[in-house]
């Protein structure tokens, strides 16, 4: 996975996402200010094999947007969004946000990763879950993307 025409490493993305989910995790059941989750997730993890720039927007996007991500989701979720198994729930939300707030980003890869990390870190099934709301998601705030 070399760079991409736009000089955006892939990998390193991948790695920033996984870690974010980590550190969203941490902050849903700590409810430590994100600014501070950041820090020690700098510390505690080898951030050099992350794009940190992003596992910092991601971080900050989500903290300061969650009311209108988790609004956003509602739609498509069964339920509230805070009864949402917290890594499906740390899922959707990141993946809200680059959907709603990262134009430059893909919805295909945002899907994706996803759907990747879900499998990776979340319930037996939890990927079916998070691919049928994001899925939703993206045909409404993709949809001129969706369709080309």
């Amino acid at each position: 996975m070399g760079r991409n025409h736009g000089g955006i490493d892939p990998a390193l993305r991948s790695r920033a996402r996984r870690r974010a989910l980590q550190a969203l995790y941490a902050w849903q059941l700590s409810g430590t200010p994100m600014r501070a989750v950041i820090e020690q997730f700098r510390h505690e993890q080898d951030m050099e094999v992350a794009d940190l720039a992003y596992f910092e927007d991601l971080l900050e996007g989500v903290a300061r947007h969650v009311d209108e991500l988790d609004a956003a989701l509602l739609p498509y979720v069964d339920r509230e969004v805070a009864q949402i198994d917290p890594i499906e729930r740390a899922v959707l939300r990141l993946a809200a946000y680059e959907l709603k707030f990262r134009p430059d980003v893909p919805y295909r890869v945002i899907l994706n990763e996803a759907i990747e990390v879900t499998k990776r870190f979340g319930a037996e099934h939890g990927h079916t879950y998070v691919n049928g709301v994001l899925d939703k998601l993206a045909a409404a705030t993709r949809a001129v993307e969706k369709r080309g």
